[in-house]
């Protein structure tokens, strides 16, 4: 039996992260696809887990894990997947991957909010089915960005650099968080409103909050009925934030204009009425999905782990 300290990855850790840890400490991986009781048995020993947004990390996986363990590297920038007081509880740290995936994300949110505004979505599908049947001035009409007015809800890193890559639009940039964000603000020329005054102005609606429990459908019926009928939402942030069912009956009845999401309730399930949603550009939360950005998580959750296992102060500590 090895001395090394034993290492947990719940899934698949790229060759960028397990290069890192190979030799410094014993790796146990679940593999693509585990259930949860392969996990809960995988578990069992680990100094270290390492967690994605696909597991639970609660008191029943702390506790099959056993007293030794230390940490939690979460590859992810969001941790709604974890129970922070129950690691608090047993004085086990928990880690995220922030910054890395921040270009990666808004890139891809900005890549929605344009398929979105102009149905390219549907348009391919009609070509490609063999449904189109030449050029149609009435037909495939969207809302042109330029000029228009954009309410990012969550001015952090992700939000902040959606707004700078929109600089070259000539965007009218309002925002809703908390509380204000005047430095970053102040150089993106976003102003600060309530949520419901950013919903009521907004062309476009850019989603980028945390799925915490207060946060959940944020975006709701009322909601959507706030927005302008051809209003775009944009969700690359958590699926917890819109009820599903609601914006699905929106797009269906031609209240909102269009929605482009990454992210959905009840992943990886797509639910039914979302599928069957006109004018939804949906993708199978591939934000932080470039080569750059996913090495460089998986770069930072070893680094994380190491740190723990060395008796550091892990770089990227939430809890």
């Amino acid at each position: 039996m090895s001395d090394l300290p034993t290492v947990v990855v719940g899934r698949l850790l790229l060759p960028a992260g397990m290069e890192m840890l190979t030799g410094r400490c014993e790796v146990r991986s679940g593999g693509a696809d585990p259930t949860r009781e392969e996990i809960l048995t995988l578990v069992r020993g680990a100094a270290v887990i390492v967690a994605d947004p696909t597991i639970a990390v609660d008191e029943e996986l702390l506790a099959a894990a056993g007293p030794g363990l230390r940490a939690v590297a979460n590859f992810a920038v969001g941790y709604d997947n974890i129970d922070l007081e129950a690691c608090r509880g047993r004085a086990v740290v928990v880690t995220n991957t922030p910054d890395v995936l921040t270009n990666a994300t808004a890139e891809l949110a900005l890549a929605l909010t344009l398929a979105a505004a102009r149905f390219v979505s549907g348009a391919e599908r009609d070509l490609r089915a063999g449904h189109w049947r030449g050029w149609d001035p009435a037909a495939y009409r969207g809302l042109e960005l330029s000029g228009a007015t954009f309410g990012i809800v969550g001015l952090g890193r992700i939000g902040g650099r959606y707004g700078t890559l929109l600089a070259g639009f000539g965007v009218d940039l309002v925002y809703a968080s908390p509380r204000p964000r005047p430095q970053r603000a102040e150089r993106l020329g976003a102003r600060w409103v309530e949520l419901e005054d950013l919903l009521r102005s907004s062309d476009v609606v850019s989603l980028h909050a945390p799925g915490t429990p207060g946060n959940r459908h944020m975006i709701d019926a009322r909601a959507l009925d706030l927005m302008k009928e051809s209003a775009v939402l944009v969700n690359t942030s958590r699926g917890v934030l819109v009820d599903s069912e609601a914006l699905a009956d929106a797009l269906r009845e031609g209240r909102i204009g269009a929605a482009g999401l990454d992210v959905f309730e009840g992943e990886p399930e797509l639910p039914p009425a979302l599928a069957a949603a006109p004018k939804a550009v949906i993708t199978p939360h591939i934000g932080s999905a470039t080569v750059k950005a996913r090495d460089a998580m998986a770069r930072t959750v070893a680094e994380n782990a190491i740190a723990v296992l060395e008796g550091r102060d892990p770089p990227n500590r939430i809890a």
